[in-house]
């Protein structure tokens, strides 16, 4: 029971993650330290069934709690007036989790690959953040089969980014034009539901539903990749995991809007960056 309610809270976190441009939810996995075994049991579900609905069903049921009651409190009210305490407090959750993913290449020679693998996926990472936000002027998602099909491609994509360590999922939808549309979607399906609007939860289906299809195609394909180049390449892998999530950090603070900064501001931010921290040990099992 104690590890249902902490996959819970790792989940929360995940799903925080993956609303927020910026953050990564792959590397809030890997953080929580529940990368490599999620990758195991999405790869084999069928093989590691009870497994894998032990770990994915809270973690899944986290996700949605985090998404449904607490996305809006981040977006549109912390992150707007607590800029650098929020942004902070993720990258304590970063940070806090590198022990994790370090010991995977503790002690074993780090050779030119693994070497570049880190430096092209830190680049990587720093670039895209570079690139910035703003891109998302909405999505056409009127119904047609078209945009069905569009959806369900954006749904793999941002499933197979917000699996990757380091990369934001939210922020490629931010690029790709879907990022709003989504959220908004999502926000008007929990108020279509909580009053019984059954037009509105139809309206709203015929959005999630073709993007949600093409973001558990999206997990699967990516999860499968990700197992087969830990099991062929694993220090390269694992460097470059390092070097997407050592990115991180550096990516939240070029997006960050500062906005005013005061003694107060940057003595809460150390605060909330040392919560991020602990929390991530903690439910990281260090």
């Amino acid at each position: 029971m104690k590890e249902f309610i902490v996959n819970i809270l790792r989940g929360m976190v995940i799903g925080l993650a993956n609303v927020i441009p910026g953050v990564s939810g792959g590397t809030m996995m890997v953080s929580m330290g529940i990368y490599d075994r999620l990758i195991l049991v999405l790869t084999h579900f069928i093989k590691k069934f009870k497994e894998a609905v032990m770990l994915v069903m809270p973690i899944g049921i986290g996700m949605v709690l985090a998404i449904a009651l607490f996305s809006k409190i981040f977006s549109e009210f912390l992150f707007p007036k607590f800029p650098l305490q929020t942004n902070l407090f993720f990258i304590g959750l970063i940070i806090g989790g590198l022990p994790v993913i370090y010991k995977k290449v503790k002690g074993k020679k780090t050779g030119f690959g693994s070497i570049l693998a880190f430096a092209a996926f830190f680049v990587l990472v720093v670039g895209m953040a570079m690139m910035g936000e703003g891109v998302d002027t909405g999505a056409d998602v009127s119904l047609s089969f078209g945009n069905m099909v569009k959806l369900f491609f954006a749904g793999i994509i941002a499933a197979a980014t917000m699996v990757i360590p380091g990369v934001s999922g939210s922020m490629v939808m931010m690029i790709i034009g879907y990022y709003n549309t989504i959220i908004d979607t999502i926000n008007g399906f929990i108020n279509a539901l909580s009053s019984f609007d059954i037009a509105g939860i139809l309206a709203c289906c015929t959005v999630l539903v073709p993007f949600g299809i093409g973001a558990v195609v999206g997990v699967v394909v990516i999860a499968k990749f990700v197992e087969f180049v830990l099991k062929k390449y694993s220090q390269i892998a694992y460097w470059a995991i390092i070097g997407l999530i050592v990115a991180s950090p550096f990516a939240i603070l070029i997006m960050m809007e500062i906005g005013t900064i005061g003694v107060i501001e940057v003595l809460t931010g150390i605060v909330m960056l040392a919560v991020g921290f602990v929390i991530a040990m903690k439910l990281g099992g260090e």
